[in-house]
């Protein structure tokens, strides 16, 4: 293999990084849907954490790694974790395990890029133009056709979606939090100390107020270990890499994919069939979230 073969092989491995980065992300709606009928959320949630939390050490021992300097900055780095995983999965995983489908729950979840551009104005001082607030309303306008089809179908409950809705609200909160305060951080002492106070969170809530009962079997083996694996540790190396290479621009650009892409397995894996209603609006959210992130890429090339 010549140098030039190699060198346009990697150039085409990284230019698709940001699409296996969308698909992994979306899975995780899946292994949510896929572990659950064996184990409550908040159980099945501290089994994950657990683990990823073990894993990190290994990780943040043995390799050059930076901390915190100070008492504040652990305790934002613990808010913004708190905020993104025990709030945004723990509702996320209550709302599925509540009936509401892995692909609705993941429309609502992919309005978060709109609720930043539209929060960012007033919580970071960035200028929120009239092409993100176009979007704001069509990626709304979406996810509530989708809500509606759903609940007319039967498939989910109102307190199920409201759920969701709050998983919304906490990633998105989460992320201008984490943007605010923790964007100097250092990723592998960040994470381990998200993904530890995660674990300790949801450790807590269930011995409060879950019975821990635990179906083992196939299923929940490979749903606990591709999200272990795969997401909670695959992705976000695979995100270290994507910021090094200078791609985070493109990831934020493709996120409008994930609903669709969940969507999809969704069908394959669950037969979860998206009505007429359901499918215009999927497409109006992701026509309303494009508007808002092919806006932000334009203005990082700028």
């Amino acid at each position: 293999m010549t140098t030039e073969t190699r060198g346009a092989g990697q150039d085409l491995f990284i230019k698709s990084m940001p699409f296996i980065f969308v698909f992994l992300w979306s899975t995780g709606f899946i292994g949510a849907k896929l572990g659950l009928p064996y184990v409550e959320p908040m159980t099945f949630l501290a089994i994950r954490f657990v683990a990823c939390a073990f894993l990190m050490i290994p990780v943040v021992l043995f390799t050059r790694t930076r901390w915190p300097n100070n008492f504040a900055d652990w305790a934002h780095i613990a808010v913004a974790g708190l905020l993104m995983h025990g709030g945004y999965l723990g509702f996320v995983f209550w709302s599925i395990a509540e009936g509401v489908p892995a692909g609705t729950s993941a429309v609502i979840a992919g309005v978060q890029p709109l609720i930043v551009a539209a929060l960012a104005g007033l919580f970071l001082s960035e200028k929120v133009t009239l092409r993100q607030w176009v979007g704001l309303l069509l990626g709304l306008a979406g996810v509530f056709l989708v809500v509606l089809d759903k609940l007319d179908l039967g498939e989910g409950t109102i307190f199920g979606m409201s759920l969701s809705f709050i998983a919304l609200l906490s990633i998105a909160f989460g992320t201008l939090y984490q943007k605010r305060f923790c964007s100097s951080m250092d990723l592998k002492s960040g994470n381990f100390i998200q993904y530890s106070v995660a674990a300790l969170y949801f450790v807590v809530v269930a011995y409060m107020f879950e019975t821990r009962e635990i179906i083992w079997c196939m299923d929940l083996i490979i749903a606990l270990t591709w999200l272990i694996v795969v997401l909670s540790l695959g992705a976000v190396t695979l995100l270290y890499i994507l910021l090094r290479k200078g791609a985070a621009a493109s990831v934020s650009s493709l996120f409008f994919l994930v609903p669709p892409s969940t969507a999809i397995v969704a069908y394959f894996l669950f037969d979860e069939v998206l009505g007429v209603t359901s499918l215009v609006g999927m497409g109006v959210t992701i026509l309303g979230v494009a508007l808002v992130n092919l806006n932000f890429a334009k203005s990082k090339h700028a």
